[in-house]
């Protein structure tokens, strides 16, 4: 466990910290960094929808501010939580800080009122929790499992792309699990849909908390079993076979989908095996 970040349920109420600005999958950057003085940013006219304490960052508490609007603060900016994976994503604590920042806020913002009567929600005091006082119902932070899978066949490993991704990038092949289905049957089923191809039984690797925007990645790897490659229209955009010792521009190096792709390589070339990133 990382000694310089620590989730935890700080009071709102208590005084000082620093805070992160977070809107929309956004967060406010300034020549300092990421984080704000907290008293600094109480001073300033922001369109506050929600202020969550969130942990400890190298032992001091971190505060969240999500805004309704990404409002303008003179000397900082906004970028998104994809840019500043690029930037600092070797930073692994930071990432941690700024992925679980993110899904807090997003619960916070997406649940300011009640889905079952429309009432305003509460935040639960000492619990992360947003409560319905007229219907008593409660929600916490949610979580969406999906699985992430590395398909093989020897020397080879089946990657696609979709039309999002970044130009000539391929990765390996996700999708969310479904009401009433093991992550297992999961994984059989969108390789079938994605590409059109069968595999053996998959085994587990590892997982990753994945911040876009409330994704918890249960990452396996599965052999080939048989069928050709039919990309799933409007899904994938390409899959093929690709040689390991020739493969294209692979994902960014702190995703879950980058470390199956390398702890394959590994074993198989006889490399050191990758650390897990996050």
């Amino acid at each position: 466990m990382s000694l310089r970040w620590q989730a935890a349920l700080l009071d709102p109420l208590a005084p000082a910290g620093s805070a992160l600005v977070h809107c929309r999958q956004q967060f406010l950057v300034d020549a300092n960094g990421l984080l704000f003085p907290r008293d600094w940013l109480r001073r300033l006219d922001l369109p506050l929808l929600s202020e969550q304490g969130i942990g400890y960052f190298e032992g001091e508490p971190v505060y969240l501010f999500e805004l309704d609007v990404p409002a303008e603060v003179p000397g900082a900016q906004w970028q998104s939580l994809r840019q500043l994976m690029m930037l600092h994503g070797e930073d692994r604590d930071l990432f941690r800080m700024l992925g679980f920042a993110a899904q807090i806020g997003t619960w916070a913002s997406q649940h300011r009122f009640c889905g079952s009567c429309g009432s305003r929600m509460e935040q639960r005091p000492g619990e992360r929790a947003m409560h319905c006082p007229a219907c008593e119902v409660q929600h916490y932070p949610r979580l969406s499992p999906s699985m992430i899978v590395l398909v093989t066949r020897e020397d080879e490993v089946l990657l696609a792309r979709s039309p999002r991704f970044a130009p000539g990038v391929y990765s390996t092949l996700a999708g969310y699990v479904e009401p009433g289905e093991s992550v297992e049957e999961c994984v059989v089923r969108e390789v079938r849909e994605e590409v059109g191809v069968e595999i053996h039984t998959p085994r587990y690797m590892a997982s990753q908390g994945w911040p876009f925007p409330h994704s918890l990645m249960l990452g396996f790897h599965a052999e080939y079993a048989g069928g050709v490659i039919v990309p799933q229209p409007e899904e994938i955009e390409d899959a093929r076979w690709f040689s390991i010792h020739d493969l294209p521009p692979l994902p960014a190096t702190q995703s879950i989908a980058r470390y199956l792709i390398e702890l394959y390589l590994s074993r198989r070339l006889g490399r050191p095996e990758p650390v897990l990133p996050g």
